[in-house]
């Protein structure tokens, strides 16, 4: 029997309307359009604004489009996997608030919570249920609500985040395409590095908590920005080299969208030239879960059957981790 892999046959991102500039925050806090480019590469970032509205907005509307554009019924989903750190409530799952948005009844569903890189968490778990031949159709959203986690007081964290989701759907092949190897990793001990202080069962919600400010992403960006750009650069080389890959058979880096100064290092380690790297962090800053569908949503046209991807990302936890994709369709 041919080996099954799975394969992305359609891909589709969201932004919200609303951009929220550099110079907009030069009145929020102490900071300017010249240091925040020079230093992470944004320019401006989406925020979803009005009442009620989760990550489970934004993940819907992505699972829409992709929906309409690869003719799909939403009941012959199996499975929507979301990987978010911006959950709408604790419980139930965001994955099955989108589900019922989209309709999508008789799917199951359920989140991924590994930050910056849940994305490739949730692509490969998706890629596995497909192997087993028991699944078809997997839907894996990637999306966050990163203002809702943001202290907009905080100039260390506010200038880095946006709001978005970027969805894939997943089907099997038995050609020499689709997923073809994945590294993931986590190490707890960074924890205290990138993280949110309260509003777990470690340390519920509560008054003091909210005085503090406890309920804002907090992060130690200088020991992050180190270990960001050894572990994914040491990733992205460590797939190549286990599949016999160089610098020339790679078509694309998929870099989650965090810096741009990571994503440098990560280029000249894989030796690939910057022609060949994926960036959007320009308009859109650190989506978290969201960057590298939205990445292969904006080059989608630029993509041909064959291509070979590296996908790489780290996240807070710490998690980190690359796949080795190579490309299904041909534009249409």
């Amino acid at each position: 029997m041919d080996k099954l892999r799975a394969m992305i046959t359609g891909i589709q991102g969201y932004v919200p309307e609303y951009r929220l500039t550099n110079k907009e925050l030069e009145k929020l806090v102490e900071t300017n359009d010249e240091w925040i480019v020079s230093r992470t590469g944004i320019k401006e970032r989406r925020i979803l604004k009005g009442e009620n509205q989760g990550t489970s907005v934004l993940g819907a509307e992505a699972v829409r489009g992709l929906l309409e554009k690869t003719d799909t019924d939403p009941l012959d989903i199996d499975l929507i996997i979301c990987a978010t750190v911006t959950p709408d409530m604790p419980f139930p799952a965001t994955g099955n608030l989108i589900a019922d948005l989209v309709g999508a009844k008789n799917s199951y569903s359920f989140d991924i919570g590994a930050a910056c890189s849940g994305f490739l968490y949730a692509l490969q778990m998706g890629s596995q249920f497909i192997q087993t031949g028991t699944h078809k159709k997997v839907i894996v959203v990637g999306a966050d609500k990163m203002s809702s986690i943001v202290n907009y007081e905080d100039r260390t964290t506010c200038i880095l985040f946006g709001d978005g989701a970027g969805a894939v759907l997943l089907e099997p092949t038995t050609e020499e395409t689709g997923i073809m190897d994945a590294i993931l990793r986590a190490d707890g001990s960074g924890a205290p590095y990138l993280h949110m202080k309260a509003g777990g069962s470690q340390k519920p919600a509560s008054q003091a908590t909210l005085e503090a400010k406890e309920h804002y992403a907090y992060q130690e960006g200088s020991t992050v920005f180190k270990f960001a750009v050894t572990k994914m650069a040491d990733v992205s080389a460590e797939i190549m080299e286990r599949n016999g890959l160089v610098g020339d058979d790679v078509a694309w880096l998929v870099p989650h969208q965090a810096n741009k100064r990571i994503i440098d290092a990560t280029a000249n380690r894989m030796g690939i030239g910057f022609d060949k790297v994926m960036m959007n962090i320009e308009k859109y800053g650190n989506t978290t879960a969201a960057t590298i569908p939205l990445c292969l949503w904006d080059y989608e046209k630029q993509l041909k059957k064959g291509d070979n991807l590296i996908m790489a990302a780290f996240g807070g936890g710490f998690t980190w981790g690359a796949i080795y994709l190579k490309w299904a369709i041909d534009p249409k």
